[in-house]
């Protein structure tokens, strides 16, 4: 007689350890928002920002990070709605009126990279900069931010 045992919650998370690692966030799938983010810059993966935050940068593309992004309205709404709908609606530490705008600066990065490692990224000409993920997550356009 075979034996069928019900699949656990633990046992799931073990089956699936990307849904259960704080070092995976799911890569940005909508073919737009690749196409467009990824022409200047990895595509971020929604998760790492709150929607208020993805609301502010899609309302700032004339001016984003110094360059212009702008995009024509359609394309503007479209890869709005994936960001924001893929990410989480509230972040600690983000305040919804006046969102950050940077990854770099959210408390749990500032904690995970420390001051030494922020300092090494924005020094080290290989890096260029601190949002430069893949330069140290050799997984991160896939989604994986591990540090090994």
């Amino acid at each position: 007689m075979k034996l069928t045992v019900p699949l656990t919650l633990a046992a799931a998370m073990l089956a699936l350890p990307a849904l259960a690692s704080d070092d995976y966030f799911a890569p940005v799938s909508d073919p737009l928002t690749l196409e467009e983010c990824s022409a200047c810059h990895m595509a971020f993966p929604a998760g790492l920002l709150p929607d208020a935050s993805w609301n502010r940068i899609m309302d700032t593309l004339g001016d984003h990070f110094g360059e212009d992004a702008s995009l024509n309205a359609e394309a503007t709404a479209a890869i709005r709605a994936y960001l924001t709908g893929a990410a989480p609606a509230k972040m600690r530490g983000v305040d919804d009126r006046n969102p950050v705008m940077r990854i770099s600066e959210l408390r749990w990065f500032t904690h995970e990279h420390g001051k030494r490692v922020l300092a090494k990224a924005q020094n080290d000409p290989t890096i260029g900069s601190i949002a430069n993920c893949a330069a140290c997550h050799k997984g991160a356009e896939k989604g994986w931010f591990e540090d090994d």
